[in-house]
């Protein structure tokens, strides 16, 4: 694209006093007249660049430019940046060269007000690995093939057109056409194995948001109202959007929570600060798979 070559041809031009046209447009693979008329569509931008005819002579900047007010806004610029550092930490990679790029581009170094890191806090390298082949695998329209586990422990080979990358509730996601469901299907990252790249062409095209409402993984919702002690404050502050303090500092708390097995699982994430009031099925649920627990300690 024109505009990424732009913004290239600034980057090159302050790393070097002077550039060819020759040089310039061997690299980016276009004619010399191309870039006689991106150096004039930078000119007519505001950009000081100028060409010199004659031995030494080339595309030059002036000495002293960077990209300045002339063409982005101080807010402009720092939102540019707070995205590249975005996008650094969903790529789970140590390097940024995009960032580094328009950091010189800018001519100084803007102080970091945000830093997040997606990686989980184990098996970071096989994560990022993961990561890093499924991206490709978007950007270049490649199937893959990979080995799932479903929450019921089953295993089965998966042949997806992988189409997006999603994070929601701490967890990555990746969004795609199953071609032996034949349906589009979420599959989450952690519980992917033995994955590769094959050389089908991606033919599927995903929506622009898939991550709407609260049914995007097809699974029934249940109202769960749990009594929580007031040991558990801080997690009703964080977790729940409807609940009531009791006069003794515990809770009456209410949240949708997906129906099935995790349910137990999050439950038992408050230990002895949690009972389930309603709904009464889920609440002899627990009562059993409590007391099948016990049965390894006796």
């Amino acid at each position: 694209m024109q505009i990424n070559r732009l913004f290239e041809i600034i980057y090159i031009l302050l790393q070097k006093q002077n550039v060819k046209a020759k040089e310039l447009a061997d690299k980016f693979e276009v004619s010399v007249r191309t870039i006689y008329r991106d150096v004039e569509t930078l000119s007519s931008a505001g950009i000081p660049i100028y060409m010199s005819r004659g031995k030494g002579g080339g595309i030059s900047l002036l000495s002293d430019f960077v990209l300045d007010k002339a063409v982005m806004t101080d807010e402009e610029r720092e939102n540019i940046l707070s995205s590249l550092r975005a996008v650094g930490a969903v790529d789970l990679s140590a390097e940024n060269k995009t960032l580094q790029k328009f950091s010189s581009l800018f001519g100084e170094s803007y102080a970091d007000w945000i830093e997040v890191d997606f990686s989980s806090w184990s098996n970071h390298n096989d994560e990022a690995v993961l990561f890093q082949t499924l991206k490709t695998a978007i950007f270049r329209k490649k199937a893959v093939m990979f080995q799932y586990s479903n929450a019921k422990g089953e295993q089965s080979i998966r042949r997806v057109e992988p189409l997006k990358l999603c994070f929601k509730g701490g967890a990555w996601y990746l969004y795609g056409y199953c071609k032996d469901r034949l349906d589009y299907r979420f599959f989450k990252l952690r519980r992917i194995k033995k994955l590769e790249t094959t050389g089908d062409t991606v033919e599927h095209k995903a929506p622009e948001r898939v991550l709407t409402g609260k049914d995007y993984f097809n699974e029934e919702y249940v109202r769960l109202k749990l009594h929580l002690s007031q040991e558990m404050a801080y997690r009703v502050y964080e977790e729940f959007g409807c609940y009531e303090k009791q006069p003794d500092g515990s809770f009456i708390a209410e949240i949708d929570y997906p129906r099935g097995e995790w349910i137990f699982y999050y439950i038992l994430t408050f230990g002895r600060h949690c009972e389930v009031l309603e709904p009464a099925d889920i609440r002899e649920e627990v009562k059993l798979q409590m007391q099948s627990m016990i049965n390894f300690y006796i």
